[in-house]
């Protein structure tokens, strides 16, 4: 995968973590800036980024085995003159006392495949890993596209709970100077006492919805403290498309859980080509060299030797096919496993389509009802007003009228949060730019 989350994160280093959090939030901001705002600050993004990067040092881990490894040796020994190694051993060998320096070196020369499937496992796992990146980026974005939404729409709902009980007040002050008049009685008083009573009940909660949505989309922003600031509107967005089966396609073809899995899977094939060519032979060169220049007995003042080690695997209690066998069997399985996923990407974006259809279709809705609403509430003031109809009847068609532009008001921004969720689910990366 070449596109990744590092080409969208500027990198940090844990020293540069921790200054994020304190940065100041502007007092208003849009969603654009609030998704650049989580990507710098948000610690699982941090945390994506570094554990991608340490997968890539893996790859250079497994590459490291086909470079000639050399290493120095000083030795100094001090020996019983004429003694030998005599027990623990199939063979004698002489003991000297010397003082001696050398290197070593040891180059693979094939074995026949291993290393190199090792190697094009670790390049996958990487790989993997900064799949998950770009996954772990989707899942902030959505995360701070919900919360900017769900805060939109609890200050939406907050505003026609002040409206109304604005309304509600000046009501009941119209009704209490009738009823001081004559003109109405104390039980239309009373009622509309509950009234507003009930409108502030609403009041309180929408202002803790309100307090509650800012909570939300500080901590999706990657805020740890408490933040306040107004947000900038959001644009209707167009209609879903008709097709939900090409957006499944899309998914298919774009998740980036889907990727990081197929690339998990694939690591999981090139271990089993390498636990596969375990019980082939390995060959080695070999060189040493060096000197002493403080030597007992028949030993020289400096030594070289060259050689190649063939090594044949001949009985090992059946390890290695145990090990391929293991190798072979999670590579069926990651392979289930991308299977799996596919089947719920699938589901998740035809469930999500429609969730978006209907949120659509309610826009409509929700706009008829407050035309309704608002109609019915003229012809039940002029009926009270005439004396024709009870408060009983004028408070049940306000009460309509208030529940229908909630609705509408929360409409609006339900479908925003579920074209949010519709985009992440087919794979669309596509940054806000409001």
């Amino acid at each position: 995968m070449k596109t990744t989350v590092l080409c969208m994160l500027v990198p940090l280093t844990l020293s540069q973590i921790a200054p994020a959090f304190a940065q100041a939030v502007p007092s208003r901001i849009t969603l654009a800036q609030a998704e650049e705002a989580a990507i710098r600050n948000h610690p699982r993004l941090a945390s994506a980024d570094l554990n991608a990067r340490a997968a890539k040092e893996r790859v250079r881990e497994a590459r490291a085995a086909f470079y000639p490894t050399l290493s120095a040796n000083v030795t100094g020994v001090g020996a019983e003159h004429g003694s030998a190694v005599e027990a623990g051993a199939l063979t004698t060998s002489s003991l000297y006392s010397r003082a001696a320096g050398g290197v070593s070196l040891n180059q693979i020369v094939t074995d026949f495949g291993r290393t190199s499937s090792l190697a094009r496992q670790a390049s996958q796992l990487a790989a993997a890993r900064s799949a998950h990146a770009d996954a772990t980026l989707a899942e902030v974005l959505l995360e701070v596209r919900l919360a900017y939404s769900q805060a939109l729409g609890a200050d939406s709902v907050l505003r026609v709970a002040r409206e109304n009980v604005e309304y509600r007040r000046t009501q009941l002050r119209q009704v209490d100077q009738l009823a001081q008049s004559s003109l109405r009685s104390t039980l239309d008083v009373s009622f509309a006492q509950v009234n507003l009573s009930d409108a502030q009940l609403t009041l309180v909660r929408a202002e803790n919805d309100a307090l509650a949505g800012r909570a939300r989309l500080a901590a999706a922003m990657g805020i740890e403290a408490a933040a306040t600031f107004d947000l900038v509107d959001q644009s209707l967005p167009p209609a879903p498309p008709s097709d939900a089966e090409t957006l499944v396609r899309k998914a298919i073809r774009e998740r980036p859980e889907l990727a990081a899995l197929r690339f998990d899977s694939d690591a999981a094939l090139s271990l089993a080509r390498a636990e596969k060519r375990l019980s082939a032979p390995s060959v080695n060169l070999l060189a040493t060299a060096g000197g002493a220049p403080v030597i007992d007995g028949p030993l020289r003042p400096t030594y070289a030797a060259a050689g190649v080690n063939v090594n044949i695997p001949i009985f090992n209690g059946g390890l290695f096919a145990a090990r391929r066998s293991e190798a072979e069997l999670r590579a069926s399985a990651a392979q289930r496993d991308v299977d799996d996923l596919v089947l719920s990407v699938a589901r998740d974006v035809r469930l999500a389509w429609l969730e978006a259809n209907d949120a659509w279709g309610r826009l409509d809705l929700t706009a008829r009802m407050v035309d309704q609403a608002n109609q019915s509430v003229r012809l039940a003031q002029a009926r009270y007003d005439l004396g024709l109809g009870a408060i009983v009847e004028l408070n049940q068609a306000q009460l309509t009228q208030t529940s229908a532009q909630i609705n509408a008001a929360a409409a609006k921004y339900d479908y925003i949060a579920r074209v949010a969720e519709l985009d992440f689910v087919t794979g669309n990366r596509t940054r806000s730019t409001q």
